[in-house]
């Protein structure tokens, strides 16, 4: 099909009014950067659609890149035409005919917002639809459950014809809210954190505290593997893997059994808000699901919490278990969270922790040794990567779309 254009329809972003320019903005650039190896390709928007010039590139690597761009509602591969009634019925034939099988139906879907046309929408439904039926042999008309609903745009600047509606993501652009850091683990939940974070417009950087010996290469590769497939709603993710080994060895040693978990959160928590400071951050997110382990109550939220003002974004709080795995599984996260590589925050599990610490009794605990050199210490020896959503790693950073 010589489609000359892919239309995107923004959606949610409709509904923002005098911001909707800051949005449409985020969402050109976005989409720039995930179409960055289509070279002749030219973005133009406008106030209530954006379209994707193709000048020769395929379009079928186009539509599975788009298919991962928070903030477009739905896309359609197009023909854009003059506003005349015969390239119109033209365009229209050309699409019924690539994909016509005998047998089929169809049915027109016009709209018409350019009110100056000399045809109403019901007019040009039935000037190309009879255009259609006189041509194509073995076709018929059903406008309930057609085979094929080829929709014609008459808009201010000319016509626009296609015969497929694609669905988007959703949401808003990636960094179109600020920049979050996501404490990503190895496990089924914080990757899912991940991805509805950044659908409501918040670009991520990851954290991910690593103790070797006790955590192996193969587990940090785990969360690498999960942060390429949150790369691919965003170009590239940023992951910083802390040392923690000499934090949880301490917390271990001195801490009461029962409130090392905690602890455990507490310092993961100090260290992550010293990162995103560092980062420019505006918050952090949490894979947290209301009641599902230990440190998940919110007597244990409340204990952990005191150690930062920094909002904190738990997009699952409220999912049960089962509604989390559905998601992971359609943003492919699942197999790889469920490789049997253990991350820092099961090794040093107790037995009994508690499920309603006394944030008294926690800070009573810590006073025993001095946390701040022993977090500076693991803030300083970071290692940052960069994950594309390739499979190598890029140079390509995600403020680049701040």
């Amino acid at each position: 099909m010589n489609y000359d254009r892919i239309m995107i329809r923004y959606g949610e972003m409709s509904l923002k009014g005098r911001n909707r320019k800051h949005f449409v903005h985020k969402l050109k650039k976005n989409i720039q950067f995930m179409l960055r190896d289509f070279e002749k390709i030219h973005i133009e928007s406008g106030w209530d659609r954006m379209y994707v010039v193709l000048n020769g590139e395929p379009v079928e690597p186009i539509i599975e890149q788009l298919k991962n761009v928070f903030g477009i509602q739905s896309f359609s591969p197009v023909i854009k035409t003059e506003k005349k009634i015969e390239a119109i019925r033209a365009a229209a034939l050309q699409i019924a005919k690539e994909v016509h099988s005998p047998g089929n139906t169809f049915k027109i879907s016009a709209r018409r917002t350019d009110k100056t046309f000399e045809y109403d929408s019901n007019e040009l439904n039935h000037a190309v639809g009879a255009h259609i039926l006189i041509h194509l042999d073995d076709i018929k008309v059903d406008v309930k459950q057609p085979d094929l609903n080829l929709i014609v745009e008459i808009r201010q600047d000319a016509a626009y014809i296609s015969g497929q509606i694609i669905h988007g993501a959703g949401g808003f652009p990636v960094a179109s809210s600020g920049k979050a850091m996501l404490m990503l683990s190895g496990g089924i939940d914080s990757p899912v954190a991940g991805y509805l974070t950044m659908k409501r417009g918040v670009g991520i950087e990851a954290v991910h505290f690593h103790s070797p010996p006790f955590t192996s290469e193969r587990a940090k590769q785990k969360v690498l593997d999960l942060a390429r497939k949150l790369a691919q709603y965003s170009g590239s993710v940023k992951v910083h893997v802390v040392p923690f080994t000499e934090i949880q060895e301490i917390i271990h040693k001195e801490i009461p059994s029962g409130f090392s978990m905690t602890a455990t959160r507490r310092m993961m928590l100090r260290i992550t808000e010293e990162i995103r400071k560092r980062q420019g951050g505006l918050a952090i997110v949490t894979g947290e699901s209301l009641g599902q382990v230990a440190s998940q109550t919110m007597e244990s939220m409340l204990a952990i919490n005191a150690v930062t003002n920094t909002p904190i974004i738990r997009p699952l709080i409220a999912m049960d278990k089962l509604e989390i795995i559905q998601i992971a599984e359609e943003i492919d996260t699942i197999e790889i969270s469920n490789r049997p590589y253990e991350d820092c925050c099961t090794i040093f599990t107790p037995p009994a922790p508690k499920t309603k610490p006394k944030l008294e009794k926690v800070e009573q605990f810590e006073e025993k040794v001095d946390w701040n050199p022993l977090l500076e210490k693991a803030v300083n020896e970071t290692e940052t990567i960069m994950i594309s959503a390739r499979a190598q790693s890029s140079s390509v950073d995600l403020d680049s779309l701040l």
